[in-house]
């Protein structure tokens, strides 16, 4: 009885961590524990048919995201070319009014068929990571650096809490770009004057900000896409979708806390599995390092 029990817990492990459709099968010939097996494939079989229904739906759905980015930046193109050539015409105040206006919904436009677009590539399968060993602290500081201009027009001094101890890791250098871009964007639209960025020892990334504006079920909500805390920030809510897909394709992990009206966003990647990568490339000669930049972990 006990090596059928075991038989079923590990078949039943096997058939739930990989893509496939072996059933379960067990040596024992008690009629109880056969039923048992037969109920599992049963159910195992029902739960592969609702996987592949989901997974055919999300493609469905990327496909269509995709095709909406590309389908919104064909008359868009045109829109502005218009735009130009009116500017370059003599306007009363009220025309120049109403076309401030409108270049500025086109903004807005151009806004959602970007990150549309990144949002289909981001939630992609087919889409490969280029991981390379990437420092964060400078990866971090460089995004900081690009949102200088738009810091000290919302009038927010960051307290930054960078480590000094090099957290090297193996990401994608591009995707790590744009998920801090896109946190440090979120942070800004709905800080009250607050921003603490921190890179701990450890390798956790922490955006912190003050907001009055969220509850509980609010923040279970934050990675949905299409999901928006406030519609008259006019945001998309597809930024934090776009960061849980990537920061999960680097194999990380990303989570939300909210405490005493402090939203802190965290992501960490693992550091065990870039110390083996690097130490194994680096001894076959597939990993090129300099000292300056790395330390050899």
């Amino acid at each position: 009885m006990r090596t059928s029990i075991q038989e079923i817990e590990r078949g039943l492990i096997d058939r739930l961590d990989h893509d496939t459709n072996i059933l379960i099968d067990v040596s024992s010939q008690d009629q109880f524990i056969r039923s048992l097996a037969t109920t599992l494939n049963r159910q195992l079989k029902i739960l592969r048919q609702k996987s592949i229904q989901y997974q055919n739906g999300e493609r469905e759905v990327q496909n269509a995201i995709s095709s909406l980015s590309h389908d919104i930046r064909t008359p868009m193109t045109a829109i502005y070319g218009y735009i130009e050539l009116l500017e370059k015409q003599e306007h009363t105040s009220a025309s120049k009014h109403y076309i401030a206006i409108i270049k500025k919904r086109m903004e807005i436009l151009a806004q959602l068929a970007e990150e549309l677009f990144q949002y289909s590539v981001s939630a992609s399968s087919t889409i490969k990571m280029k991981k390379e060993p990437v420092l964060i602290n400078s990866a971090l500081e460089e995004s900081i650096a690009a949102f200088y201009g738009t810091l000290i027009d919302r009038k927010i001094t960051p307290n930054i809490q960078i480590c000094e101890t090099k957290v090297i890791r193996m990401l994608d250098r591009s995707s790590l770009s744009r998920i801090f871009s896109n946190l440090l964007n979120n942070a800004i639209k709905y800080s009250e004057g607050d921003l603490t960025i921190v890179l701990t020892e450890q390798g956790e990334i922490i955006i912190s900000n003050r907001t009055n504006a969220l509850d509980p079920i609010q923040v279970g909500k934050l990675f949905d896409r299409f999901y928006t805390v406030d519609t008259a920030q006019k945001s998309t809510g597809l930024g934090l979708a776009i960061v849980k897909n990537l920061v999960e394709k680097m194999e990380g992990k990303i989570d939300a806390v909210y405490k005493n009206g402090i939203l802190s966003i965290m992501i960490v990647f693992d550091e065990e599995k870039t110390k083996k990568i690097l130490n194994q490339g680096i001894s076959q000669g597939r990993v090129e390092t300099k000292q300056t930049d790395f330390e050899i972990l």
